[in-house]
């Protein structure tokens, strides 16, 4: 794989730190805006929204740059977005730091899914998306409770520097890797803008965007409301609680590497195993909560399987809108996103039922369940071919 892809990744760790850090944070940003942990919340719909809303208008509007400074840009403005939340003393300042943060996050990941794409041969799509996602999973792993941790001894504002801090080699890879002209598809032109939003249109195009959606629904649904199952059904000091998300990430590390490796070539075997078991498994940790080593377990295959069934959906969102050269990393950005924003409001919606705690968990199982109804009559046609057009 080429270097510019792991340096991408950097500016990915960055914003995917960012981006889940808050689930540790809430408690003490409440507490010096003096508002609620409800309140304080809104924070993280904040980043998820503008994800979904800056994927798409972001890169429409930037698609005729060229993607070295598009890139260097959207790094130093996220940068700058956390240097102000560090700072500020404003609730409303904080809030629009997050909403500037996302879309400037949406912006970068959607022309750098693009760009990772362009970079390597047409065959080889997914494993260059399995690089540039290693970024999110590493955050989920290292990031997120390193900046727990942080937070805890430093206090929550910490945390913002040290993301800002991290996106300066970022910059720096972007600047060495990534080259500096146009690309050769933008010296021969590129179908318009209308004609990318046409591609919208393709049933199969839809069909992907929603399975992936609903998968990573579920993976964000169950993993925000983590903590509580930790604590309460299985009983353990939150300290446990770093050790599940550690495990959760290196289980997504482990199945967006292999997905890399095959989504590409034998899509349909991953879609057609993984997904069956990804359903099992979340009933099966709910049922387990209680029992520390099975939950814990279960944890690493379920971030495993839902990082190995998710990106391979993802990859197909590239593959299916091959014909939307500039536009199709914010596609696959959206859909991602769409299930995060979606996935916790409904695990949420489960947490005053009789299933407590363990109500995300039982709604992931459900969301995966309604994925593979839809998945599995038209199998052929999601893992159907691979595009011969290179993504630019």
């Amino acid at each position: 794989m080429p270097l510019p892809l792991y340096l991408l990744a950097l500016a990915v760790f960055a914003m995917g730190t960012s981006e889940f850090m808050l689930a540790g944070l809430l408690p003490d940003i409440a507490s010096d805006f003096d508002v609620t942990v409800g309140t304080a919340g809104v924070l993280t719909s904040a980043f998820a929204i503008g994800m979904i809303v800056g994927a798409p208008l972001v890169a429409a509007l930037a698609r005729n740059w060229p993607r070295r400074p598009v890139l260097l840009g959207f790094v130093l403005v996220f940068a700058a977005a956390h240097v102000l939340g560090a700072v500020t003393t404003s609730f409303p300042i904080l809030f629009a730091t997050r909403v500037v943060a996302a879309i400037t996050n949406a912006g970068f990941l959607a022309v750098a899914l693009t760009a990772a794409a362009g970079l390597v041969s047409p065959d080889r799509k997914g494993r260059a998306l399995a690089v540039l996602l290693s970024g999110t999973t590493v955050a989920t792993i290292a990031g997120v409770p390193g900046g727990s941790v942080l937070g805890t001894a430093l206090g929550w504002r910490a945390t913002f520097w040290a993301v800002a801090v991290l996106c300066l080699p970022a910059s720096l890879g972007i600047l060495k890797g990534i080259p500096a002209g146009r690309g050769e598809d933008e010296a021969t032109g590129r179908p318009a803008l209308r004609a990318e939003l046409a591609q919208l249109a393709r049933p199969r195009l839809i069909l992907v965007m929603l399975l992936g959606a609903l998968v990573n629904a579920a993976t964000f649904g169950s993993l925000t409301f983590l903590a509580p199952v930790v604590t309460d059904s299985a009983g353990l000091g939150e300290l446990w609680v770093s050790v599940a998300l550690v495990l959760f990430g290196a289980g997504s590390l482990v199945g967006v590497t292999v997905a890399g490796r095959l989504s590409d070539r034998s899509p349909g075997p991953v879609v057609a195993v993984g997904g069956p078991l990804l359903l099992i498994g979340w009933p099966a940790l709910a049922m387990l909560a209680n029992e520390p080593i099975a939950l814990f377990t279960l944890v690493f295959v379920q971030g495993a399987l839902s990082f190995a069934l998710g990106s391979t959906l993802i990859t197909r969102v590239l593959y299916e809108a091959a014909g939307a050269p500039t536009m199709a990393g914010s596609y696959a950005t959206a859909a991602l996103n769409v299930g995060a924003a979606v996935g916790p409001a409904v695990a949420a919606a489960t947490l005053g039922t009789e299933a407590g705690v363990l109500g995300p968990l039982w709604a992931s199982g459900l969301l995966v369940a309604v994925a593979m109804l839809i998945a599995f009559p038209l199998l052929t046609v999601v893992t159907a071919g691979r595009s011969t057009e290179v993504l630019r």
